[in-house]
């Protein structure tokens, strides 16, 4: 039998060990515990906290892979849209003059109307994930074979298929998106796109200069073809979002009888939710008379405010930094701004900054408007984006969006040719002051429709932990 009696350790006086049996572990008194204890206690509690930041970045990379992609391919297309049409614009002034470049704007708008009358039945009915990545493919195939010819017919042609390609890519890629972006993360990554597009209206021209000043225009076109064959690549990386969806029209041909029934959907579904569909008209309304007025922007510089070109460019640069600004406040306020201000005070202060540019009498005030209307740009377009995509059912996203898009491209071309008749038989000034102070009242509209406490649920996000 053992017997348990206790001696002092030799040279550390708080420490016993038991006798009788093999030597155990070290006893130690409470106050001592505060010397060793509390120190192994707090490097327990820095693991803890190591393993939990660890798991939390982890979680942010896999949510953030997609969209990181996604975004990656938006700004490869915004970015390279600048470097192919500006390309384009000194290929065409060099070989044909003013009048040719003229015309590449024309079947720009042409290739539109042409497109979305039908794209969005075909969109509806076919794999978001596999379309995006042949439209992709099918822009780069042609823009590549642009400077191999020298006929402006061929090129005229090679423009307007490239622009049915791109038609159909914006109702694709926002369908897509729709699928993809859960609900309560889709405000914050409309507002990265918009910062990626004004990115875009910055750098896009900035990288053709670059290439313009080092090689030529057919190089630089090449390049955004080379850019186009990688953003279709980083598709194939995307999920396949419809891989266990069923498509109830997918078995249907592209038919007058389908188009039809199609545009009888979109006529039923507006009249079934006429509140959504007033704030998209509201919103359309908006964005075709800011193309009218701007169509109008150079020659109301230079002939009303007496500005030189140098400062016209100038001012131009002045609309870049509002853009690039207004995009990164959008990105840091948006969560805290409810969607339906984002759409009602954005829409107000964009068409006040063009009342301040149409009234201005020296550059200075000018320049003020540009930067107040390019600054709101971001907050406008990042509410209505998720407005669209969290009160449209994504089944019928594309014919909706198509068809609406159809009609402000209809209303674009024949606004655009009435205000430019108009400035020739009155003047410049009073057409870009009538079509602003426009442009404001239906700011004021859209601006009240936004703001009804009865509507506040058309504005409402799913209340679920975001990374973003």
């Amino acid at each position: 039998m053992y017997v348990f009696h206790t001696v002092p350790n030799e040279g550390k006086m708080g420490t016993y060990y038991q006798t009788g049996v093999a030597p155990r572990r070290a006893i130690t008194r409470p106050q001592d515990k505060l010397l060793g204890g509390e120190f192994f206690f707090i490097v327990q509690v820095f693991i803890l906290k190591g393993v939990e930041i660890k798991m939390r970045i982890k979680m942010i990379v896999q949510s953030w892979k997609y969209p990181s992609i996604l975004l990656t391919i938006i700004g490869i297309s915004s970015i390279g849209e600048w470097v192919y049409f500006l390309a384009l614009n000194l290929i065409v002034l060099d070989m044909m003059g003013v009048f040719a470049v003229s015309g590449l704007y024309i079947l720009r708008a042409l290739s539109t109307l042409f497109t979305n009358i039908w794209s969005g039945s075909l969109i509806d009915r076919l794999n978001k994930k596999h379309l995006i990545m042949w439209l992709t493919i099918f822009q780069a195939v042609f823009v590549a074979f642009l400077p191999l010819f020298s006929s402006i017919w061929t090129i005229y042609s090679l423009v307007f298929l490239i622009g049915i390609a791109s038609s159909m890519a914006g109702p694709t890629t926002m369908t897509y998106i729709t699928k993809l972006i859960p609900q309560a993360q889709r405000k914050r990554f409309n507002s990265l796109v918009s910062f990626i597009d004004s990115g875009a209206f910055v750098t896009g021209p900035a990288i053709a200069g670059i290439i313009f000043m080092s090689g030529t225009p057919n190089i630089a076109i090449f390049l955004n073809a080379i850019a186009l064959f990688l953003a279709a690549l980083f598709t194939l990386f995307m999920p396949n979002v419809e891989k266990n969806d069923l498509i109830e029209t997918k078995g249907e041909k592209l038919s007058f009888k389908v188009l039809k029934n199609d545009w009888k959907l979109v006529v039923d579904f507006s009249r079934k939710h006429v509140y959504i569909m007033v704030i998209y008209l509201l919103f359309s309304a908006v964005m075709v008379l800011a193309t009218i007025v701007d169509s109008l922007e150079a020659a109301f510089a230079l002939e009303v405010l007496s500005l030189s070109e140098g400062d016209y460019g100038f001012l131009v640069s002045i609309a870049g930094a509002g853009i690039v600004a207004g995009s990164l406040v959008n990105i840091i306020i948006v969560k805290k701004v409810a969607t339906s201000w984002l759409i009602g005070l954005g829409s107000l202060m964009v068409s006040s900054g063009y009342m301040i540019y149409a009234l201005s009498g020296e550059f200075l005030i000018a320049a003020i408007g540009f930067f107040i209307l390019s600054f709101s740009m971001a907050f406008m377009n990042t509410g209505f984006y998720t407005f669209y995509q969290n009160n449209v059912p994504v089944e019928v996203m594309g014919r909706v969006g198509s068809i609406y898009s159809f009609i402000g491209a209809f209303f674009t071309i024949i606004g655009t040719l009435i205000f430019g008749i108009m400035a020739e038989i009155l003047s410049i000034q009073f057409v870009v002051i009538a079509g602003t102070l426009l442009m404001f009242a239906v700011t004021v509209l859209l601006f009240i429709f936004n703001t009804q406490p009865s509507k506040a649920g058309f504005y409402t996000e799913e209340k679920t932990e975001s990374s973003f």
